[in-house]
């Protein structure tokens, strides 16, 4: 099917050192994920915080790559950036041809997530908010959206990044929230040139 595919449509999935993008990535991907995971040595000790992540014994030093096919002429593309400060360098680079992004965060480390919204924010890419919760939820939404300063139209909502149907609604939310974004820009730009723009492929002058 991904021969016969016309348009491949990018979305990158940010986050915090350790929050479970990878994860995210191998969980709802189709083809088994392309992933630069290498193992932590002693060369990240005092520079990668793991104190949330007493367990963790691979780090992405690049990113993680998975597919979707929507149908004959659509494909999801999904790159999972690295989470370290070391390598946020690759960011920008990432986010380039982006048609939207997931922000995966962990509610013990909302600091975290600051960065990636403010770089998503000043590259003008929509997206939404995705809290990774295995259980025992202490704090609401709501008080994560208050944490984070979210504006009302960015989507949060809760995912497990393990389940891979809980993964696909995290996508379905993002391709709503771009949808109702393009739906507003075609609103706003009919508004400001008046009766003399018509919805559609042609303007009247």
């Amino acid at each position: 099917m991904l021969s016969t595919a016309s348009r491949g449509l990018k979305i990158v999935v940010i986050g915090g050192f350790g929050v479970g993008k990878t994860t995210l990535v191998r969980a709802v991907s189709e083809i088994r994920p392309l992933d630069t995971e290498a193992t932590m040595t002693n060369v990240g000790v005092g520079i990668d915080d793991l104190s949330a992540v007493p367990g963790k014994a691979t780090t992405t030093v690049a990113f993680d790559f998975g597919r979707i096919t929507i149908d004959a002429e659509h494909v999801l593309y999904l790159f999972g950036a690295p989470g370290q400060e070391r390598f946020w360098f690759l960011w920008d680079r990432l986010f380039t041809g982006a048609l939207g992004a997931i922000v995966l965060v962990d509610q013990r480390r909302i600091a975290d997530s600051w960065y990636s919204i403010d770089r998503l924010e000043h590259q003008k890419i929509p997206f939404v908010v995705a809290r990774n919760n295995f259980g025992g939820a202490t704090q609401t939404l709501a008080d994560i959206r208050d944490a984070l300063d979210l504006d009302p139209q960015v989507p949060l909502i809760d995912c497990d990044a393990r389940s891979r149907d809980s993964c696909k609604q995290i996508l379905i939310a993002l391709v709503e929230h771009l949808f109702r974004g393009a739906t507003r820009l075609r609103e706003q730009t009919a508004q400001a040139l008046g009766p003399a723009y018509q919805l559609g492929p042609e303007v009247v002058s």
